[in-house]
């Protein structure tokens, strides 16, 4: 098995600014999403495609400006990775243990970065491995694993953590406007405010989830506020309420549009597929040739979930003094930011800086709160699942503040 990754040494001071790995979620979808759509030091210029390799820009938002960060395409199979006998290396506890194997190996061989602080970052379903992760390499420093890793905490953004995030969804859509108050009455009376297993006998929860899909049938759950784009992949996913809000937009992550939109937050995916399957951006990246097919941004096909909840892991974590920062894009349908409150609220820590807005350039960029342990809760004010991507200059001001301990 080989593991492909992106390193990008800090554009400040390598030697002493944090190491941060990132993985995106999915499962399955490269950190080449982390790197170019989101904290990477270059994006895809917005132009329509002519069939020459995409052309890149520079993103003044960086991370790496603070940061040296790898992106690393895990769980195998994914990006660039690859494995003989992918289906028996793609479940939960497997990506866990290949990142913790990786990071060690990966320190191995640089060991110029064994001292500067490390920190795990990840978003959406890295929500569920990301605190496993982070575990994993606190035990295996305590029981004395070469070499040793010198973590101090980790971020996560809009992450998938209970897997009962659908739950909050429809009051999410009842806050947001995009539901009547009626709708909402009858859902919670005839569904008892239970969304995810739902009787399929209970006609009148299923007539009134069916009522609520055809409410958000043209918004992106990804970002209530992105223009709708619907193209002919994204058809045989439209369905009911039962079948999952945002399943209608997971074949649009490897995005093959027939009609090229550029106001399309997918034509960048569309953008990334054509760059990474160029045979001189290959030769460039030092792909192996024979080791993988086309390249697809996402591949989630032959996954386990073997986590239920990642709860347990904030909880030990937290215990052992680690600092953390979770972000919610406060536009996010999909994973809404009032459920991840509910499970920080679970946490049940007392609160050392009450809710307040924080701010960029004297104006209010989301709004923030702070536990006694060492957890730092913030919005996102107009971004949706992937914070960075839509308020770059948002994210990297909140990123930048935490990881150098400043309050937000």
């Amino acid at each position: 098995m080989q593991v492909f990754y992106y390193f990008i040494k800090s554009e400040n001071d390598p030697a002493k600014d944090p190491l941060l790995l990132w993985l995106t979620g999915g499962p399955g979808c490269s950190s080449f999403s982390g790197l170019a759509f989101q904290i990477g030091p270059f994006a895809f210029k917005t132009e329509k495609y002519d069939g020459n390799v995409p052309n890149l820009v520079l993103r003044p938002q960086s991370w790496t400006k603070v940061s040296s960060i790898i992106f690393v395409d895990l769980p195998l199979g994914t990006g660039f990775s690859y494995a003989k006998n992918l289906t028996a290396n793609r479940n939960d506890w497997k990506l866990v243990h290949h990142t913790h194997q990786f990071l060690r190996k990966w320190l191995i061989d640089h060991p110029e970065f064994l001292s500067n602080d490390f920190y795990m970052g990840g978003d959406s379903y890295s929500g569920i491995a990301g605190p496993a992760i982070v575990q994993e390499i606190s035990k295996g420093n305590e029981i004395g694993l070469q070499p040793p890793i010198n973590l101090q905490g980790y971020l996560l953004g809009n992450p998938l953590t209970t897997r009962k995030e659908k739950n909050e969804q429809i009051p999410f859509a009842h806050g947001m406007g995009l539901i009547s108050d009626e709708l909402y009455e009858s859902l919670k009376r005839n569904c008892k405010e239970e969304y995810i297993n739902v009787d399929f006998r209970n006609e009148l929860c299923l007539r009134d989830l069916n009522y609520y899909d055809e409410c958000l049938s043209g918004i992106d759950p990804y970002n209530i506020l992105y223009r709708y784009c619907k193209d002919d992949s994204t058809k045989k996913h439209e369905g009911p309420w039962i079948r999952s809000l945002t399943q209608k937009f997971d074949s649009s992550l490897n995005s093959p549009l027939t009609e090229w939109d550029t106001r399309c937050q997918t034509y960048h995916f569309f953008l990334a597929t054509q760059w990474a399957n160029d045979q001189s951006v290959r030769k460039s990246l030092h792909i192996r040739e024979g080791t993988k097919g086309k390249w697809e941004r996402c591949w989630k096909s032959d996954f386990e979930e073997e986590i239920s909840s990642s709860f347990v892991f904030h909880v030990n974590l937290s215990a052992k003094g680690y600092r953390s920062l979770i972000y919610s894009g406060d536009h996010d349908a999909s994973i809404p930011f009032m459920s991840t409150q509910a499970w920080i609220r679970a946490l049940n820590y007392s609160i050392v800086e009450d809710w307040r807005p924080w701010l960029l350039e004297n104006q209010v960029a989301g709004y923030t709160r702070r536990y006694s342990n060492q957890m730092t809760f913030a919005t996102v004010k107009g971004s949706g699942h992937t914070a960075s991507q839509d308020k770059p200059d948002e994210g990297y001001a909140m990123f930048s503040r935490w990881i150098a301990s400043k309050p937000l």
